[in-house]
């Protein structure tokens, strides 16, 4: 019976290790990136996926051909009962959706546990995928393994296939590198792959950790079947920077091409360069609870790791609301004293401050989280998302999502509009009079946009107009913005928490003025 068409939409993990209450979505591109601190999961969450399928049966027709079938993995491969855990009262569950033979079913909802000596379902129980799993001890270069001091004899056979031309070229983009051929070698006892390079023919004995890494990686990529979920731990181990992106640049084109599902896990946070092809899983544990961001920028993360040293902090969800946000904190002469991270998607709002409260009741006491106004902009949109977040029906799980909804603030956007579009409105309809020549060529470079592709596109088409740099455009174009009548009303929440705020600021001045005077 064939199986086809898998897509793995959803994982949600009430408790396998040390992660619990976790829920990460793998829509909506073919390729997850999963960020973390060590010891935030990453690993369960792929060796978990690994365990949840069963690779469907060969066909004699299938025998034949050069694709890589499907691994076989279970639970015990990975969570091996020992002396300090036999992983009793895990539980896990998937949403994915598969065709089988001509009935297509669409997110079906697959729960696995281990409640006592056994993980259920049983193995043969299992939904049916081919995935295939790309280990640390993949990247262990081979001569550290091998025993033998003596010379090793080996006989090569070149290999021509398709499939390894495409692996040679692609190899050569990741590694910048021109490589000619492609070799098994067999020294009857072992086989090993071997390449030549700039005249030089050499086996995997040679070959560099990170180079051996791209080739057994791509092989594997490029010989998966279609609508294979491939997962693969530590992607930039042993990559250097322009390595790695590349690797990710072709490993997407591949997936686009065969309906492939890449997850990896990785520590190196420019891989957020590439969230155009790929998506973001940012995790982080709490202790409590295990949080997942999508697309998170680095501050929200940093914020829930080290203490910032700026008395104020604002959370907002991109480069035009920090500008905002910066030009309201001037306008009451507090700038000094705030820090503006971004949080990235609006639903990550949600997540951080719930982290951050379950981390440290008291750590947000100086804290907002500033929503663009166009998403959850109703106090019922907000208390559901943070419900989401922050569940139970103790007191404490209710004074929680109740200190959750006071740290989330929004600006005041009318029906139908986000931020661009919005800005770009309040500007077009400014007089030129009284203004300076480079304030109305800002007015006319609005006024001259009519229509966009996307409506988020208002500011930046500005900005390009006239000739800006991008947060020198953004602090210029919100100088003119804030000078009409109706941004009192649209950063009226903002304005008001920080001038709340304000004789904290000027307190603190005082104290340590008159410390220093003490001092003297």
């Amino acid at each position: 019976m064939e199986f086809f068409q898998q897509r793995l939409h959803e994982l949600e993990i009430v408790q396998l290790k040390n992660i619990k209450d976790l829920l990460i979505s793998f829509e909506t591109k073919n390729i997850t990136a999963i960020l973390g601190p060590n010891g935030s999961g990453k690993s369960t969450i792929i060796h978990a996926l690994a365990c949840c399928f069963q690779p469907p049966q060969i066909t004699p027709d299938e025998k034949n051909k050069n694709e890589l079938h499907g691994e076989k993995y279970k639970f015990s491969n990975f969570f091996t009962p020992n002396t300090d855990a036999i992983w009793s009262g895990s539980y896990l569950k998937i949403i994915h959706s598969y065709r089988k033979e001509s009935e297509l079913h669409e997110r079906v909802e697959k729960t696995y546990e281990k409640a006592s000596d056994r993980w259920m379902p049983i193995y043969a129980r299992q939904p049916t995928r081919n995935v295939y799993y790309f280990g640390v001890s993949n990247c262990v270069p081979l001569i550290e393994t091998e025993r033998k001091s003596v010379k090793i004899n080996y006989t090569t056979s070149k290999i021509s296939e398709k499939i390894i031309i495409t692996v040679l070229e692609k190899a050569s983009f990741c590694l910048n590198r021109e490589y000619t051929s492609y070799n098994i070698h067999d020294t009857g006892k072992t086989k090993m792959i071997g390449v030549e390079a700039d005249g030089i023919k050499y086996s995997q004995l040679s070959m560099s950790a990170g180079e051996q890494k791209i080739f057994l990686l791509l092989e594997k990529v490029f010989r998966a079947k279609k609508y294979s979920l491939i997962l693969i731990d530590e992607l930039d181990l042993l990559l250097h920077d322009s390595a790695l992106k590349n690797l990710v640049r072709v490993i997407s084109e591949r997936a686009e091409s065969h309906n492939l599902q890449v997850v990896f896990t990785t520590h190196r946070e420019s891989i957020l360069d590439l969230s155009d092809l790929i998506n973001i899983r940012h995790i982080y544990n709490s202790g409590e609870k295990t949080l997942c961001f999508n697309d998170t920028k680095p501050d929200a993360i940093h914020r829930l790791t080290d203490k910032m040293d700026k008395t104020l902090e604002l959370f907002v969800e991109d480069d035009l609301a920090k500008a905002i946000v910066y030009k309201i904190a001037s306008q009451i002469g507090i700038h000094k004293h705030i820090f503006i991270g971004k949080f990235g998607a609006a639903i990550n709002a949600f997540t951080l401050v719930s982290g951050l409260l379950l981390k440290n009741s008291d750590s947000c006491e100086n804290s907002i989280f500033v929503l663009d106004g166009d998403k959850y902009p109703t106090p019922n949109d907000q208390n559901k998302q943070v419900k989401k977040n922050l569940t139970g029906n103790d007191e404490n799980a209710k004074k929680l999502r109740a200190s959750a909804l006071e740290k989330i603030k929004s600006f005041n956007l009318p029906e139908n509009y986000n931020p661009e579009k919005y800005i770009h409105s309040l500007i077009k309809k400014l007089d030129n009079n009284n203004k300076n020549p480079e304030e109305c060529q800002r007015i006319k470079a609005a006024q001259q946009i009519i229509s966009v592709n996307d409506s988020h596109q208002y500011i930046d088409k500005i900005i390009n107009d006239i000739g800006y740099e991008r947060s020198v455009g953004l602090s210029k174009i919100i100088d003119l913005a804030s000078t009409t009548e109706e941004w009192g009303q649209y950063v009226f929440s903002v304005k008001e928490w920080l001038i709340s705020k304000k004789e904290l600021v000027e307190e603190k001045e005082n104290l340590q003025t008159l410390s220093e005077i003490t001092q003297i």
